[in-house]
């Protein structure tokens, strides 16, 4: 497994930047290091220190490259983004001035056949960030179908995921699926026709991914822990691409803001969640997209959302 040759173009840039505010002698963690394009521009930025955090072991030969520049102020710590606390305080590391998180599969994961992402390039049905536990191919051989199908649904959105759920399992019952082309072939002939604005296997292939990879629970020890990390006046810059993903980031930030929509009546007594002080404050109303002109030269950028909030002086309340 190499991503040498590769190239990954950072998405939104010039806006977790400008987000961001990298200063002079900060501490910084790039939760989900991939080629480094963040971690490295933020040490081009100010003169300061960045963690960089990935389980995937491939991203090994961007970090050697990173810390030949900068070996006083990069280190690459290997593990999971949900782990980074635990990771930093073996690096004698509690507080952080800043943590920027791009959440989902990498262009060079995508690129990388052997990896088993991509639904255009044929390789072994695999999908795991970190090479460890079940693969996509146990999961599509051996769960039943219905489970398959709730994975296509909860996690993809998926409308035809029983359709496509109940192809999967015929189609094993010949031969074992191993082969991502031959899974995406499957998931196309069982998708009813229909005006499509997306391959037919996105939304089940991404399922796949984060039902496999944990995403979505690693994303909230992730925040919890940026909550717990950060030090007042820090920033939390967030860019994610998939519809559930945001909707986790929107729904803490909106929490530890004070912004929750909804609430409680006014009638009502206060409970503790109602009079908690606020633990972020929002940089921006509402979720920042990328340019134009970046979707023209990057297409990676075009289902991109970013969150950004900067840590208050409240106490992160025990739970």
């Amino acid at each position: 497994m190499s991503y040498e040759g590769l190239v990954h173009t950072p998405v939104m840039l010039a806006e977790v930047l400008n987000y961001l505010q990298p200063k002079q002698g900060g501490v910084y963690v790039d939760g989900t290091f991939g080629a480094g394009g963040y971690s490295s521009a933020i040490l081009e930025t100010a003169s300061c220190k960045v963690f960089g955090v990935d389980r995937d072991p491939g991203v090994q030969i961007f970090a050697n490259a990173l810390h030949q520049k900068h070996p006083a102020d990069f280190k690459l710590l290997e593990g999971n983004f949900g782990e980074m606390e635990a990771l930093l305080s073996e690096q004698n590391i509690s507080s952080v001035d800043g943590i920027v998180l791009d959440i989902g599969v990498s262009s060079m994961q995508l690129e990388a056949p052997d990896r088993g992402f991509s639904f255009q390039l044929d390789g072994p049905l695999d999908m795991r960030m970190d090479k460890q536990g079940s693969d996509a191919a146990y999961i599509v051989n051996s769960f039943a179908e219905k489970d398959i199908a709730n994975i296509l649904f909860t996690f993809g959105g998926e409308r035809e995921s029983r359709h496509i759920a109940h192809a999967i399992v015929k189609a094993r019952a010949e031969k074992p699926i191993t082969r991502t082309l031959e899974l995406a072939d499957i998931i196309k002939s069982a998708v009813r026709h229909g005006k499509h604005t997306i391959n037919p296997a996105t939304k089940s292939f991404q399922a796949i991914r984060i039902y496999i990879n944990r995403e979505l629970e690693a994303l909230q020890y992730a925040l919890e822990a940026a909550e717990r990390l950060l030090t007042p006046t820090g920033k939390l810059v967030i860019v994610s691409f998939h519809e559930l993903e945001d909707a986790a980031v929107k729904s803490f930030l909106s929490d530890r803001s004070g912004k929750k929509t909804g609430g409680t009546s006014r009638h009502l007594p206060q409970t503790a969640e109602d009079t908690r002080k606020p633990t972020f404050k929002l940089l921006s109303s509402k979720a920042v997209l990328p340019s134009e002109n970046e979707v023209r030269t990057n297409p990676r950028a075009r289902s991109a959302k970013l969150r950004a909030a900067e840590r208050t002086y409240a106490e992160v309340e025990a739970a």
